[in-house]
This record gives structure tokens, C-alpha cells and sequence, in this order.
């Protein structure tokens, strides 16, 4: 299982930010309502960046940032005590010092950081313990469309079952294709969501 005790399990950037594009597309599909979404992807964080939020309504975030040929992961799980940040994020490049210290990461906190360059594999800085809830936060990135739907079954409830997303549908939205917007609607119309979208 992906956590920072096994991350050499994370996929490559490339790949990282396919999923976290993915899972946001699949959430907008099933909540319209941003402030209701677990996972939201902002294409215009900074210049050149990007960045996958998530958040689970309890406390917990996590925040991906992506660079052009760099990736950052800063974690929070409120039950978790946050260890002392100067270790977790001992010989983190200077490029990240400005999403790790600074605004909205910094209030939010760090139970982990994982980060990886485009010379070098995933990287974690020094851990006081590895019990950080990171297991959880990141199981999501197996790239397994499957995982989606059984953590949005079991997220969503009641008004996932009843709806859905098919797993093929699922698995065009992991691979990237290209999504037509007769599709996109006809898939809106199959959750029963897509006159209340054509009203937006």
C-alpha cells in the first residue's frame, strides 16, 4: 500500500497528475457544488502550477502541488500529531519553500511531505514515525479506476449507488481521452444531475 513508509509505490509525476485530474473530474461529475468535492483541481494555482486539493470535510487536506517537471506533497491529518516540519522536510528543494511554508499550507499544517524532482525518484525527508495516516490519504494513487468507485461508494453513499459512474466511464477518464461534449452530458444525464447542470 502507497504511505510514506512505501513511496516508492507513488506513480511518476506525470502519471500522479493524470489521477489527481481524473479523480477531480469524476468528483465534479458527482457533486457540482466545489465546497462539497473531496478532490478539486486548480490548473491555475501559480504561474506554472497546478495543484490537486483534498479535502474530506473532517479536518484532513492534502495538497499536491505540480511544476512543470516537479511534484510536492504536503499532507495533514488532524488526529495525527504533526512532527517537528524542519525534519520533515529536511533537504527539500528551495523551489518548494514557497507551497510548503508558505499560504494556505502553512495554516493548514504537515503530518507528512513527500516531493520529487525531475532527476530524482519520490523523496521524504526525516520521519519521527511513519504513523501519519498517509496509508489512507494516498491509496487513491494506485491508478486503479476501480479504487475510485469503491472509495466513491463508499464516500458518497447513498447518492453514488443509486447513481454511479459505470467503470468504463471511469476507466476513459484515467486513461485522458479525449471527452466529447455529447458524452459528457449523456453521462450527466445517466447521474440524473444533467438538467440541473444545463441551469448553471
Amino acid at each position: 500500500m502507497i504511505s510514506t513508509k512505501n513511496y516508492s509505490l507513488l506513480p511518476d509525476r506525470k502519471s500522479l497528475e493524470t489521477i489527481c485530474k481524473a479523480i477531480s473530474v469524476l468528483d465534479a461529475i458527482i457533486s457540482q457544488e466545489w465546497q462539497y468535492r473531496y478532490y478539486s483541481f486548480n490548473s491555475k494555482w501559480d504561474t506554472n502550477e497546478q495543484c490537486l486539493q483534498m479535502r474530506n470535510g473532517s479536518g484532513d487536506e492534502m495538497h499536491i502541488l505540480f511544476r512543470e517537471d516537479d511534484c510536492a506533497i504536503n499532507g495533514f491529518a488532524h488526529e495525527y500529531d504533526q512532527q517537528d516540519k524542519a525534519k520533515l522536510t529536511t533537504n527539500l528543494p528551495t523551489i518548494f519553500n514557497d507551497f510548503i511554508f508558505g499560504e494556505p499550507v502553512a495554516s493548514i499544517g504537515t503530518t507528512f511531505c513527500l516531493w520529487t524532482t525531475e532527476l530524482k525518484n519520490w523523496q521524504i525527508g526525516q520521519f519521527e514515525s511513519f504513523e501519519d495516516n498517509s496509508d489512507e490519504m494516498l491509496a487513491i494513487f494506485d491508478g486503479q479506476p476501480q479504487t475510485y468507485i469503491d472509495w466513491a461508494t463508499d464516500y458518497f453513499e447513498e447518492s453514488y449507488k443509486k447513481s454511479g459512474i459505470p467503470l468504463d466511464t471511469v476507466t476513459k477518464i484515467y486513461s485522458g481521452q479525449t471527452l466529447t461534449r455529447k458524452w459528457f452530458y449523456q453521462s450527466l444525464t445517466n447521474l440524473k444531475i444533467g438538467s440541473n447542470l444545463r441551469k448553471t
